[in-house]
């Protein structure tokens, strides 16, 4: 259903906010903006020194500026400031707790770093990791094959995906891994190289990487507890498998690569998952994994990690994830199981506060089930709620699942840590995410969406017909989604004036994501532009929010003007 509204603008908004405040035709008064600021923007710390270093700031006009005033100008150009954007810009740097256990963090993850395209035919490329670095990412990932003349290369293996240099793939990390971030890279290795050169391997990471690859322990860790973000700065860590300690009998079992990382009973199970449906897609998916297991299963010389690869693994040894109750049991610190969504979703559903209480003390990681040939994402969120720090993504896959990654990672600096939030880390009461009792004071949370400016028009049309979708992401219980209405054929002034009221019981775990989209049918609609962030990244009063393409690029001018208050 169309509402027409008489025109509106940003401009014009404001300065009925302006005007309510003022004493016209005077400008606003220092005192003024004072109060402006504690009764709308809840800024509650603001005094009359921050209000003069405003005035400094956006005030043009001389006269105003030495009695100390405000014209309705400078107050515009405040309000259309970073000062007034949703995102709270004291998180633009980082300002949590870098000192915890790597295991106390949500860490920026990639699967299969290396494609730009799907994952049976796709183009395997060198830019793809400095996309991903350049996002925040934290966590690569490597898939290592024999190649020419002792040439290892990287490529997803038994597909048609083409094949680049591991020595090139490194020389890129080396220069490109502490452009955005100081904290440390993990390099994910998913090894099926022959001893020969899996030795070229080793020799290429400690040549190529140097002081930066991690090649021993810490001299003042703990034995028991993984090392801080802050302890491991401008390190590059490899996580693989790693051969067993000598034992009385030096003759002892070695680990193979295929007991690690991705290993075969984990595709399997997800070959038994994928037989139970029947889609075109799933069908691909299946017979791709029948020659990729197959090929390997009938191998009966299996891969085993050189010595020289094992020793560059210190703190992230990749091991197979039995059992929670064997996890806790068995596992050491520093090391880490990885599985495929399914099981982990099921883990997650059945076992919950376990997962949790795991992934207090060891690292997870989470990829992308096999069936997924178009390179397409599951929700993150989902695995985020039990804890999960390594939840790998298709970084070259645009939409809800990397706009929920970038909204988290945006925040605490985008440095590609973000400290877990108490309530995954409490070893007092362990967090149950399918609960619907939590023993905590639930948020009441009300957003205004006002209007919005200068939005882009779709490429194939002259006409937009706006509405915003208002996306709660967090537990089940607090996930959903309000609309706005349709404002029919205005892409530069639609207003809606639509107040949205949501009840969150875990806010610390919530994303929010504004959805901008052109109505083209009675149930049909396109993507115009979003944006997403952690709850406790947002600012209260009048605040314009910054608008991002389906691949994560600024759309600037192209914002929301909405209200926020939360209690």
């Amino acid at each position: 259903m169309w509402r027409n509204r008489s025109p509106s603008s940003r401009r014009a908004e404001i300065q009925q906010i302006y005007q309510s405040y003022a004493l016209e035709p005077n400008p606003l008064p220092a005192s003024a903006l004072l109060r402006f600021l504690h009764m709308e923007q809840q800024e509650l710390s603001a005094d009359e020194e921050k209000v003069k270093v405003l005035i400094d700031r956006y005030e043009i006009d001389k006269t105003a500026k030495e009695n100390g005033s405000m014209t309705f100008e400078g107050f515009f150009r405040y309000m259309e400031s970073k000062d007034c954007c949703v995102f709270d810009q004291t998180h633009r740097v980082v300002y949590q707790d870098m000192d915890q256990p790597l295991s106390s963090y949500f860490i920026s993850s990639s699967h299969n770093t290396y494609l730009t395209g799907d994952q049976l035919i796709g183009e395997s490329d060198l830019e793809a990791y400095i996309r991903a670095l350049r996002k925040g990412c934290r966590c690569l990932e490597i898939d290592c094959w024999d190649g020419p003349d002792l040439e290892p290369v990287v490529y997803h293996g038994h597909t048609l995906t083409t094949k680049i240099l591991f020595r090139d793939v490194i020389r890129i990390v080396e220069k490109h891994a502490f452009e955005v971030s100081a904290y440390p890279v993990i390099l994910s290795l998913e090894n099926h190289c022959s001893q020969k050169q899996q030795e070229v391997i080793a020799r290429l990471l400690i040549s190529i990487l140097g002081g930066k690859l991690l090649t021993t322990s810490l001299t003042h860790s703990s034995t028991r507890v993984l090392p801080s973000p802050n302890d491991l700065k401008y390190k590059i860590l490899i996580k693989n498998k790693k051969l067993k300690a000598q034992t009385s009998d030096p003759s002892g079992p070695e680990e193979s690569a295929d007991e690690g990382e991705e290993d075969e009973d984990e595709k399997e199970f997800e070959k038994q998952e994928e037989e139970r449906d029947d889609t075109d897609q799933q069908a691909r998916a299946k017979l791709w994994f029948t020659g990729k297991s197959g090929s390997k299963m009938n191998n009966k010389n299996k891969v085993v990690v050189a010595q020289a690869l094992s020793d560059l693994v210190i703190y992230t040894k990749s091991v197979k994830f039995r059992s929670f109750t064997h996890s806790s049991e068995h596992q050491n610190y520093y090391e880490n199981t990885s599985m495929p969504e399914k099981k982990a979703r099921k883990l997650a559903k059945a076992s919950g506060p376990e997962f949790v209480h795991h992934n207090q003390q060891f690292l997870s990681r989470i990829y992308p089930a096999g069936s997924r040939t178009s390179s397409s994402n599951y929700n993150p969120q989902e695995f985020w709620n039990v804890g999960a720090q390594l939840v790998a993504l298709n970084f070259q896959s645009p939409g809800l699942a990397m706009d929920l990654n970038d909204g988290l990672f945006q925040d605490n600096g985008g440095c590609g840590y973000v400290l877990k939030p108490g309530e995954l880390m409490s070893s007092q009461i362990i967090f149950d995410h399918r609960s619907r009792k939590y023993g905590l004071k639930p948020m009441n949370l009300l957003l205004k969406v006002i209007s919005a400016s200068n939005l882009p028009l779709p490429s194939h049309s002259k006409e937009l017909n706006p509405f915003v979708r208002v996306e709660i992401h967090g537990i089940s219980s607090d996930s959903c989604k309000k609309c706005t209405h349709a404002v029919k054929n205005n892409s530069l002034t639609p207003s809606w004036n639509a107040d949205m009221n949501f009840t969150i019981k875990v806010p610390k775990l919530c994303l929010i994501r504004f959805y901008v989209q052109h109505q083209t049918g009675l149930f049909k609609s396109e993507f115009v532009g979003q944006y997403t962030l952690r709850f406790n990244c947002l600012k209260k009063g009048y605040r314009w929010v910054p608008l991002r393409s389906r691949e994560g690029c600024n759309l600037d001018p192209a914002s929301l003007f909405i209200f926020v208050w939360y209690s």
